[in-house]
């Protein structure tokens, strides 16, 4: 775990991007029978960043690396815990408010939401790849969830509203991710946020905790210990490989949450979603495809203008 850059190894970002999918499903499978049997979300989610720091802490302290968190930049990590505590109460909201395999599916919406907030808050310009991406994505979320031909069991309205602010706040994070990612190390982004939260979490825990019977305990500490494990994962998964090429991985998930549904919440996955999810799914690769293609295109035009230069 330290801050230099890894050489790429594509096969190992792969697999490891495929054990954060699966640590993903199976920590939203954890919030969702936590949840049933009592625990508060935001008793989640203190559990969760609680854990987090202190193993992230601990490792990086007994391997004699805790400089890798030191910062000049905490008003930057502030605004990025404070955008991402409000981002995990919707990401676990939705997991509680719909069934595990809809609440991935939406989940997967980020990157079309960070297309919309490059046009509006960036003034990006989009071409046609990245609106019809745009559009087969939203044409997919209607597939899965049919506002308008009735509902399927589990659904709600509140629940698709929910699960739909939260891959929108996973995008607009995203760019300040990006940010933080040009002076910090992927650890110190990872502890910041979790140091930052915990306390903002803790400050509520004596209005939302009741008393948990000893399985309930297992299960918040479980998906605790899952969570931290899947940030790590995610972490080091873009240490070794490109996120437009292990993006596949993560859709994985649903497969998982699928599973999930079927055995320990004894529904299965209504015919909707294997029809609406890969619009979704499709129209993701084909963001990462397209900004790929233009990050090829802008360090090509760099290259030919630092070669022209140099000659002058």
């Amino acid at each position: 775990m330290d801050g230099s850059i890894a050489r790429p190894r594509p096969l190992l970002a792969l697999l490891v991007r495929l054990l954060a999918a699966f640590a993903l499903a199976t920590m939203g499978m954890l919030v969702k029978l936590a949840g049933e049997r009592g625990a508060h979300l935001i008793e989640l989610i203190f559990w969760r960043q609680l854990l987090t720091m202190v193993l992230l802490g601990a490792g990086l302290a007994l391997t004699g690396r805790l400089a890798m968190l030191r910062t000049q930049r905490l008003p930057a990590h502030a605004r990025r815990a404070a955008s991402g505590l409000l981002g995990m109460i919707f990401t676990y909201g939705a997991v509680l408010l719909l069934p595990l395999a809809e609440a991935t599916t939406l989940g997967f919406t980020a990157p079309i939401f960070a297309v919309v907030i490059a046009i509006v808050l960036f003034r990006e310009k989009i071409g046609p790849y990245r609106w019809a991406a745009v559009a087969m994505g939203f044409a997919g979320v209607i597939v899965v969830m049919q506002p308008f031909g009735g509902l399927e069991q589990g659904v709600t309205v509140a629940g698709i509203a929910v699960g739909l602010v939260a891959p929108f706040m996973v995008a607009l994070i995203s760019f300040q991710i990006q940010d933080l990612n040009t002076t910090e190390t992927p650890w110190s982004i990872v502890f910041w946020f979790a140091a930052l939260t915990a306390p903002a979490a803790a400050l509520a825990l004596p209005f939302v905790t009741t008393a948990h019977d000893p399985l309930t305990w297992v299960l918040i500490l479980g998906m605790g210990l899952v969570g931290a494990a899947a940030q790590v994962l995610l972490t080091t998964s873009l240490r070794f490989g490109s996120a437009a090429v292990i993006l596949l991985m993560d859709y994985t998930a649903l497969l998982w949450a699928s599973f999930y549904g079927y055995a320990i919440f004894d529904r299965a996955a209504p015919a909707s979603l294997w029809f609406g999810a890969p619009l979704i799914i499709a129209a993701g690769l084909l963001i990462a495809w397209r900004e790929r293609q233009l990050a090829k295109a802008r360090i090509a035009t760099a290259k030919r203008i630092a070669s022209a230069a140099s000659q002058e």
